[in-house]
């Protein structure tokens, strides 16, 4: 970040914002630093590390008077605010709303007061679908969110947005995001088949192709790109989950027949992710690192604790799952969500 340089963060306290005013305070290059956020009282413990060094505008990314003099004389604006899944799900129509219009009233905003502005938004990988039997991602690919992701539509939507704007931008579609902590165990895991293939990313790493990106600018200008972990952070869904349910001392990933969706998801491998990583270098991480890294958050009594209870908690996290209960219930509709059929036997 050039010492001249402005940038402002919008949904700068969700995790890959932090992350993002972390390694710049570390690099001492928050001079020039503006966040965009709601105020709570969440907020701003969150961002009380930074608020010596940085400006902070109060407001809803829906309301434009609000936002507008946070917009004025950025040079370049990180896109991250929006709902994102499970959260999205608890309200879809408000959800989309945010996540669309949010994104359409930050292009208003700079093609109004700030027209050179670079705009660079967080996508997802989300956009591409169901990819269980053709897993190799390109970012040339058709974008087809199946019908249940109403998250998957509105990236498009968003990206469709800014594509047709005035702005200089550039569309980074993040693979699966791992931080630590940052993933709890729920009925949501039993949304993905065990057999997805899922190029995952670090939370750092994320985070530094943003940071690293404030060099690199002319080479990323209206272009979208992939973002993932590259081929050494490429597992299948069930091989992530079982590593990390070891750890937590839950054993084998042992659960009823039919727990788990067979479609209807997406992720995949990002087969030109190298594209960018060539122009940013942000990869440090891969799946091995990630869970030495991960096992280190777990303590080892938490484990030995763990272990005798381990079929209650699977037992428990089975009667969450809404596969499993949409083929015991023969509930039609969820079972050509979940299982691409009304019908099992």
């Amino acid at each position: 970040m050039h010492s001249d340089q402005k940038l402002l963060i919008t949904g700068a306290t969700g995790g890959i914002g932090l992350d993002i005013l972390h390694q710049l305070k570390d690099q001492h290059r928050l001079n020039g630093v503006s966040v965009y956020v709601r105020d709570s009282k969440r907020n701003r413990k969150l961002l009380a590390p930074f608020l010596d060094a940085i400006t902070v505008f109060w407001g809803d990314i829906l309301d434009e008077e609000q936002l507008a003099p946070a917009l004025k004389n950025q040079d370049v604006v990180f896109h991250l605010a929006g709902v994102i899944p499970p959260a999205f799900d608890e309200n879809v129509a408000r959800s989309f709303h945010i996540n669309v219009q949010g994104t359409k009233n930050v292009i208003d905003g700079l093609e109004k007061h700030n027209p050179s502005a670079f705009l660079l938004f967080s996508s997802s990988v989300v956009v591409y679908g169901d990819r269980l039997t053709n897993p190799e991602i390109r970012v040339g690919d058709p974008l087809d969110p199946d019908q249940y992701d109403q998250y998957g539509v509105a990236k498009i939507q968003a990206e469709e947005l800014i594509q047709k704007s005035t702005l200089n931008w550039c569309i980074l579609r993040l693979s699966a995001i791992m931080g630590m902590g940052n993933h709890k165990v729920s009925g949501i895991i039993f949304h993905v088949p065990l057999e997805t293939r899922m190029e995952c990313c670090s939370l750092r790493d994320t985070a530094r192709a943003f940071v690293h990106s404030l060099d690199h600018l002319d080479a990323l200008r209206n272009r979208i790109f992939n973002l993932g972990g590259g081929e050494h952070f490429r597992p299948t869904y069930g091989e992530f989950v079982g590593r990390a349910f070891e750890l937590f001392g839950l054993g084998k990933l042992n659960f009823p027949e039919h727990s788990f969706a067979t479609c209807n998801f997406h992720c995949g491998d990002y087969m030109d992710g190298d594209e960018l990583e060539d122009i940013l270098h942000f990869r440090s991480d891969t799946l091995d690192s990630y869970f030495k890294e991960f096992a280190k958050t777990v303590p080892s009594w938490q484990r030995v604790l763990t272990r005798p209870f381990a079929g209650i908690v699977k037992w428990y996290l089975s009667r969450l799952s809404e596969p499993l209960k949409a083929y015991r219930t023969k509930d039609e509709a969820h079972m050509l969500r979940f299982f691409g059929t009304k019908t099992m036997n």
